[in-house]
């Protein structure tokens, strides 16, 4: 730790000295040669990957440097072929586009391989479908060689919609190539992208499990953490509960929970109660003798999952027991939805519902159950049961006294069906 404090403190410190001009021209110029300014760049980028969000600013001001240097370095710098790896690797570590087409377009004593150069340019033109497999097999031939791993990338980036195995492929060429680097963070984490959109689950839970390992710090652990509980979620009746709560254990306990919360909430809107119960436990569970602000909102995910079930009376509970204020907007509204629901279920039928239509008869009789049974059976009766028609609905083509009562209770609820339903589109959306 103090090895790496001291490398970026000296990075920012070349940082502030090229800011300087009358340090830079102080400076020896081969201390600013672009190979060893993108070493700096390196560094500040894992930085960030790893944890330390507060180098992204330096990050910032080392592209714009570079930037600079590359556009008014003499061409001879390019003899040396670290320098030509270092203005390669800058393209596709988020420089400018227009100064690879600048250094090409001044590249007379033929330094670029133009094979590189020509998939890196329509790939940072949106265009890298057009050279899918003349970059994946330049990503394979340039595998040990410093843009090596940069080119694996950037080819499972351009693979990833039409070939998913060899993106994955490509992928972990690059992460074994630049482990700990910003390269493995993004490879991992697209790789598990893959694994969720092609329902690969084990490849998925070990992607997960070495992204959670090594780059749990990262700003773009939010994306993953998405991922990885679309990825439960989509497998609940597949997925061990206990690989979930090993690959989310190297989270220290407030990160687990946020986990376990947007998986809850993921299952419950998903209809899935046995994964939304396990994760509401590991919730409470984890914040057992801590004020625990999380408990009540798992609760209200428990509670939405539980209504369909026997624990009806429990789980409506713990949808209406919580403050809707201090919900986000879209849980307020599937509280609002679950609410309805559960006051539905729990409503007393109207007796008027109840109520069997009589057959009116000459004589004023009772009709029993055994005249009931013998007329329903009579060919034409207008008690048997009706032929289904497209649609799914049933109809005698005869017009019949409808109760007024459950007409309401029929249109009230599948007004309330229709809204959940929007609901839940929104939420997949």
């Amino acid at each position: 730790m103090a090895r790496r404090q001291h490398r970026y403190i000296g990075c920012v410190a070349l940082g502030l000295a090229m800011l300087s001009p009358a340090a830079g021209k102080a400076q020896d110029p081969d201390d600013l040669a672009p190979y060893k300014m993108l070493r700096s760049l390196q560094f500040v980028q894992d930085s960030v990957v790893t944890g330390d969000h507060s180098a992204g600013e330096m990050q910032r001001f080392m592209l714009g440097t570079i930037d600079e240097r590359l556009r008014t370095v003499d061409t001879s710098v390019f003899d040396d072929d670290r320098n030509v790896d270092a203005a390669l690797i800058y393209a596709m570590s988020g420089g400018n586009p227009q100064t690879l087409e600048y250094l090409i377009a001044h590249d007379v004593n033929g330094y670029f391989d133009n094979r590189v150069t020509d998939v890196l340019r329509k790939y940072l033109s949106g265009k890298g479908l057009l050279v899918a497999k003349t970059l994946e097999e330049t990503a394979r031939e340039y595998r040990d060689k410093k843009i090596g791993p940069y080119l694996a990338l950037i080819g499972g980036n351009v693979l990833i919609a039409t070939k998913p195995a060899d993106a994955l492929d490509l992928y972990d060429q690059a992460r074994l190539a630049a482990p700990g680097t910003i390269v493995e963070e993004a490879a991992l984490r697209r790789s598990v992208a893959i694994c969720v959109d092609k329902g690969m689950l084990d490849k998925g839970m070990a992607y997960s499990q070495r992204y959670v390992r090594r780059f749990l710090h990262s700003p773009y652990a939010s994306q993953f953490a998405d991922l990885f509980v679309t990825l439960v979620v989509s497998h609940d009746h597949d997925v061990k509960p206990q690989d979930v709560v090993d690959i989310l254990s190297f989270m220290d306990a407030p990160r687990q929970r946020e986990v376990y919360l947007r998986i809850a909430r993921a299952a419950a809107i998903s209809g899935k109660p046995e994964l939304t119960h396990m994760a509401v436990e590991r919730v409470q569970s984890l914040g057992a003798d801590t004020d625990n602000a999380f408990g009540p909102l798992a609760n209200f995910y428990g509670g939405m999952a539980g209504l369909p079930t026997e624990d009806v009376d429990r789980a409506a509970k713990n949808v209406r027991g919580i403050d809707g204020n201090t919900l986000s907007p879209r849980d307020q509204a599937l509280q609002e939805a679950a609410r309805s629901v559960a006051d539905q279920i729990l409503r007393a039928p109207d007796p008027a519902s109840l109520r069997q239509a009589s057959t009116p008869n000459t004589d004023h009789q009772e009709i029993t159950s055994e005249k009931a049974a013998a007329i329903a059976t009579q060919p034409e009766a207008p008690g048997a049961l009706p032929e289904p028609v497209p649609g799914g609905v049933a109809s005698t083509g005869q017009s019949q006294d409808t109760d007024p009562s459950f007409n309401a209770f029929v249109t009230t609820n599948r007004s309330k069906l229709d809204e959940i339903d929007g609901l839940l589109a929104q939420e997949g959306n």
